[in-house]
């Protein structure tokens, strides 16, 4: 009998990447197979976690999704058509399985990501939720839980957001906001 995961092109052998990877880190693997597995496999990490930040406010914006690709772009050493791809195949896969994979990747991520790495990241979510000029508190919230996710401290969360004030929406209107 077929499976749902394999009729969509979701299963793969186990012997491809290490069995401690999730199907969707696998599937923007296979996407990127040019890359050196290491690189894929952090860039994949990488977009998923910031679609799943995105998509906070349960909404990604077309401005978002440019960020994304810009920052995968960047930070992946990517060009501009694999960026859209890894920025995609993220979406597709976090609207798929996204509340199964969400902290299953993000573990994975802390695994592999070194605290820079990690760091890079955080600042990262918040560019791509203040991509539209403004932080809403439901993705605030959940940076913060991703923050934990990846093992930084209240402190270290609030230094990093503490860079974003003037885009988080709960401190618009207020004086001096």
């Amino acid at each position: 009998m077929l499976s749902i995961r394999k009729l969509l092109g979701l299963e793969r052998p186990q012997e491809v990447l290490p069995s401690s990877d999730t199907e969707t880190v696998r599937r923007i693997v296979r996407e990127l197979e040019a890359l050196p597995a290491e690189q894929a496999r952090y860039i994949a990490a990488f977009a998923f976690i910031l679609n799943r930040a995105a998509r906070g406010d349960l909404e990604i914006s077309d401005v978002e999704t440019t960020r994304m690709e810009s920052i995968v772009r960047n930070y992946g050493s990517l060009s501009e058509a694999q960026a859209i791809l890894v920025v995609e195949v993220a979406r597709t896969q976090a609207s798929l399985l996204g509340a199964t994979e969400d902290y299953l990747v993000t573990r994975e991520f802390k695994k592999f990501a070194t605290r820079e790495q990690r760091q890079q990241l955080l600042h990262c979510l918040f560019e791509v939720s203040a991509a539209n000029d403004s932080i809403s508190v439901a993705e605030e919230e959940l940076i913060r839980q991703i923050a934990g996710e990846l093992e930084f401290s209240h402190a270290d969360y609030i230094a990093t957001r503490s860079a974003y004030s003037a885009k988080r929406a709960v401190l618009k209107g207020l004086p001096g906001g």
